[in-house]
């Protein structure tokens, strides 16, 4: 009986353990890949930041996608990367082609693991917790 408890609290224990881990490496993978986005961004030739499919910002979302698919983070889409131009004060701009700006951010946006989907019994019979990522880089551009 005594087995039993302590058991049951030990697994408990180690499903914390798993889950907290395997929150800490998504967000790991995608801070990292927001930081290697943000410095292609940085050093993209102004003449093409905004080109549509060869561009700065395509690049850049296509490389944090891949960064983040590599790492093994489920369910990443470019539509998770925004991209932003910043102005001489950091404040939002516009990207623009042949116009360099004071600086470029790149963040994760809309994109959320679930905690306790691989042990249901973590949360007291609840099948799963949600919780949103979203980490972001600021760099100052480079060009």
């Amino acid at each position: 009986m005594e087995f039993a408890l302590i058991l049951a609290l030990l697994i408990s224990i180690l499903a914390g353990i798993f889950e907290f881990g395997r929150a800490f490496w998504y967000y790991d993978a995608l801070t990292k890949a927001t930081r290697d986005g943000a410095r292609l961004m940085s050093v993209t030739d102004k003449a093409t930041l905004n080109t549509a499919v060869t561009g700065g910002i395509a690049l850049t979302k296509t490389l944090v996608v891949n960064a983040v698919t590599a790492a093994g983070v489920p369910n990443f889409t470019e539509g998770n990367v925004e991209v932003t131009c910043l102005n001489d004060t950091f404040d939002d701009d516009v990207c623009a082609d042949n116009t360099a700006p004071g600086g470029v951010r790149v963040q994760i946006i809309d994109y959320s693991m679930t905690i306790g989907q691989f042990i249901p019994f973590l949360l007291g019979g609840s099948s799963s917790y949600t919780a949103d990522l979203s980490p972001h880089t600021t760099m100052r551009y480079m060009q």
